[in-house]
């Protein structure tokens, strides 16, 4: 079985895959029983290397945006991709998603957006005489979300329960979505006509925010002599599968972080809520996110436990998009990337963190 990118406009409401919306058992917090068998870290960074060439093949001279991505999967995040038109973000999400041999659909978020179009709805059959639940695009293991600042902000709160606690709730019942489940999001930061800025709890439920940036001559070059004549998409085949990126998961969760790098993550989260250029600083839910972003990114460099550099490494994905800056802070032309890299300088880095 290949991915299949599936393209949700209003009213459609049909999972890619197929299969029931919900597992047989679950959890209280709507996770599946059961946990797959864990691999080594040699078979986690051969498969992220996999995954990270065939993303590469479209999207030319951005490993270090390659990595944040997979590093946002292998954390059970979402990722939120934003920057102007024209530089790959779309093409991202789609080379990541097709990587995987998994359930993958496409939202093209519009003003006209309604919650359903995402999130599914009841039709009543008439020969049952009862109402049944058709499943919307949201059903599926990896959900594309192009341009999703055009959607009301309504339609926008429809992800906010199946990014933080994996199920969707339509009258009174709850539907659990598949493991493993991901959110990649973009949005044109410049064109604002007709868009809705995302509030502060949407930002907050992504684990990660990149920006893919202009490229270098030589990539612009080779991108041109590469892909002017031929869409990459078309050729690229998966190089994994969900139930491997279930394993690979389940091996992140158990990458140790000492007492010490612990406090140090607390320490910097807490310190961005006492800069004065900050009206609004990270939540808890971004401590969570930088603890398992940063055991993803020690999982990917071949290391069974995390160092402090590991979280300076994720620090400015993950917590730069979550604050909001003052009025005089932007007078001043300071940016949230600007305040995280000043907290990462002030606050005490802890000694002795590798486990004996």
């Amino acid at each position: 079985m290949t991915s299949r990118i599936q393209s949700a406009a209003p009213g459609s409401g049909e999972q890619a895959s197929g299969r029931p919306p919900y597992p047989a058992e679950s959890t209280g917090n709507g996770r599946a029983h059961g946990r797959p068998a864990r691999v080594s870290l040699d078979e986690l960074h051969e498969t992220a290397r996999r995954i990270a060439a065939n993303v590469e093949r479209v999207l030319v001279g951005k490993p270090d945006v390659i990595r944040i991505a997979l590093v946002t999967l292998l954390a059970e995040g979402h990722l939120l991709v934003e920057d102007v038109p024209g530089v790959g973000k779309t093409s991202l999400a789609k080379a990541l998603a097709r990587s995987i041999d998994c359930t993958v659909s496409r939202i093209q978020f519009t003003p006209d957006l309604l919650p359903s179009d995402v999130t599914g709805v009841s039709i009543y059959n008439r020969q049952s005489g009862g109402f049944e639940f058709r499943p919307g695009p949201v059903f599926a293991n990896i959900v594309v979300g192009d341009e999703i600042n055009r959607a009301s902000p309504k339609t926008q709160s429809a992800l906010l329960e199946c990014m933080e606690e994996h199920q969707v709730t339509v009258d009174t019942s709850t539907y659990h979505l598949e493991e493993p489940f991901m959110v990649i999001a973009t949005q044109n930061p410049i064109e604002m006509e007709g868009t809705y800025a995302l509030p502060e709890a949407q930002r907050d439920r992504f684990t990660a925010r990149v920006s893919i940036g202009y490229p270098d001559q030589q990539a612009e070059l080779a991108m041109v002599d590469e892909h002017a004549g031929h869409n990459p998409l078309d050729d690229l085949q998966p190089v994994s599968d969900g139930e491997t990126v279930h394993r690979l998961i389940e091996t992140v969760r158990g990458v140790h972080i000492a007492p010490e790098v612990r406090r140090y993550a607390v320490d910097v989260v807490a310190a961005t809520r006492q800069v004065p250029e900050i009206r609004l600083g990270a939540s808890p839910r971004a401590t969570l996110h930088l603890v398992r972003a940063a055991r993803a990114q020690a999982a990917l460099s071949g290391r069974d436990y995390v160092v402090p550099d590991d979280l300076h490494t994720v620090a400015v994905p993950v917590l730069a998009h979550r604050l909001v800056l003052t009025t005089e802070a932007h007078a001043a032309r300071r940016s949230a990337t600007d305040v995280v890299r000043a907290v990462l300088h002030r606050v005490p880095v802890p000694q002795g963190s590798r486990p004996q």
